[in-house]
């Protein structure tokens, strides 16, 4: 099996915080992202960074939220893969 890039760790991320309505648990998402807790504290520090996904304290936990540039982000990847579709690659 092929590792995954970079690019499709950090799809893979927002596409699971898109998919349960924008905001998710930490934990739950290292699970649907399929990733370990030290690449999840890795990919998360650039997603916060970069300001693709924000968190946001509630009284009794923290959710991370998905912002307009993760979003953008997806979007445009999606557009990636229909082109290389398009292409046969």
């Amino acid at each position: 099996m092929a590792r995954r890039s970079r690019a499709n760790i950090i799809n893979d991320m927002l596409d699971s915080i898109q998919n349960k309505g924008g905001r998710i648990r930490q934990t739950h998402l290292m699970y649907k992202a399929n990733l370990s807790h030290n690449q999840l504290k890795l990919y998360l520090e650039d997603l916060l960074k970069t300001e693709m996904v924000k968190k946001v304290k509630n009284k009794n936990c923290s959710y991370l939220i998905i912002t307009d540039k993760g979003s953008e982000f997806l979007e445009k990847m999606r557009q990636m893969r229909e082109f290389e579709k398009a292409f046969g690659l």
